[in-house]
């Protein structure tokens, strides 16, 4: 795997995805308990994700992924404002915190493992 292309975050990412997996794994969960603080949150959320959503992941080129993404969080509000309107209040944060969570893993399997599929919660849930 040469990752020296990538800039020394991303090679980080990388390497810590590699040795122990994806986020849903139970090797992932110990290695990230085995880091320090400031290391878990590079490898666990992207800022610039969780700030420009789709924006970021088409800029990276994670545009299936971005597309399913927005639609997603699209009917997620649609379904939450059909309940009640102030309920957006609290489901937005939760979008954006979404598109953070999932773009570091989701650019790991398409710059590394060559899966560039629709599915944005690949390996973030399951296995």
């Amino acid at each position: 795997m040469d990752v020296s292309k990538y800039p020394e975050k991303w090679q980080e990412r990388f390497k810590f995805f590699e040795q122990y997996s994806s986020p849903a794994s139970k090797e992932f969960k110990v290695g990230i308990k085995n880091i320090p603080q400031k290391k878990r949150i590079l490898i666990n959320i992207n800022w610039l994700a969780f700030i420009f959503g789709i924006f970021y992941f088409l800029a990276i080129g994670l545009w299936k992924k971005g597309l399913s993404l927005f639609i997603f969080s699209i009917l997620l509000a649609i379904g939450v404002t059909s309940i009640s309107e102030t309920l957006i209040y609290g489901t937005m944060p939760l979008t954006y915190i979404m598109w953070g969570f999932t773009a570091n893993y989701a650019y790991y399997l398409k710059e590394i493992k060559g899966d560039d599929g629709w599915n944005p919660f690949k390996g973030i849930f399951t296995k």
